[in-house]
């Protein structure tokens, strides 16, 4: 009786943290775009110290914003249920999203100090976080009620699929703000090394995870990034090969038969 008591009570605990998590880095994300600190917010920085960054997406990408954070309102509503606190799925992962929120929150205040190099260390620090949701929640492998994959599957999938392109993204930025030279290989080079990266990754989780969610952002991002550099041939054909590669390749596994969320 005790000990069932004294888990409860870390339920609660662990519900009320994620959601006051969310909430935080909600409201963080949304005073450095009406206040931001040193007079730039995140898309200024972006479109002046890093407009020749050619890794960096054309802007309408980043309003992807909203959509994750729609999905993490539902989320954190969602574990915040009653009947929910028992679940093993949120208390297997309820502090991983404690941590990448928090991450998230420590994220903005680097990268508007133009600490870009510690910035990376922040989002490398969300990636993990999400990474260990991603796989403790078994997305893609394990059948999970409707509700259930549209309040935490389907977010989680949206919000790691962005922080992998934004990581690389992040990454790039650092480097080119610490005047990297490259190792003599050429910008359009490194950022087409960089798409094929990312692409990797989402055929992957495309392949093995059937995951519509997270191909669809990458998607999404790769042809933002195209779009951002329609100038330069090699990037953006790279960029729409890439984008229709991957939409046919998660078109094709969808329609297979399988065991999925």
């Amino acid at each position: 009786m005790q000990q069932s008591k004294f888990r409860n009570s870390g339920d609660l605990i662990r519900q009320i943290a994620t959601l006051l998590a969310i909430i935080g880095a909600f409201l963080i994300n949304v005073i450095s775009n009406i206040m931001p600190l040193n007079g730039m917010s995140i898309g200024e920085i972006s479109n002046t110290l890093f407009n020749n960054v050619l890794i960096v997406p054309a802007n309408y990408a980043f309003a992807i914003w909203g959509l994750i954070y729609l999905g993490l309102f539902a989320l954190a509503i969602y574990q915040f249920l009653p009947n929910q606190r028992q679940d093993l799925d949120f208390r297997n992962t309820g502090y991983l999203l404690v941590v990448a929120s928090i991450a998230q929150s420590v994220w903005v205040y680097l990268f508007l100090s133009r600490l870009f190099a510690l910035s990376v260390i922040a989002m490398l620090l969300i990636l993990l976080s999400l990474i260990g949701v991603y796989v403790k929640l078994e997305i893609g492998k394990k059948r999970v009620s409707q509700i259930k994959k549209w309040c935490a599957h389907i977010p989680i999938s949206i919000y790691l699929a962005w922080i992998s392109v934004a990581t690389v993204v992040n990454v790039a930025c650092a480097l080119y703000f610490q005047e990297w030279n490259g190792w003599g290989i050429s910008a359009e080079l490194w950022a087409v090394i960089m798409l094929f990266a990312a692409f990797s990754i989402a055929a992957i989780i495309a392949i093995q995870r059937r995951d519509i969610a997270y191909t669809g952002v990458t998607v999404w991002a790769v042809v933002a990034i195209a779009l951002k550099h329609w100038n330069i041939s090699l990037l953006r054909n790279t960029a729409l090969i890439l984008a229709i590669a991957l939409v046919l390749l998660i078109t094709m596994k969808s329609l297979q038969k399988s065991t999925p969320v």
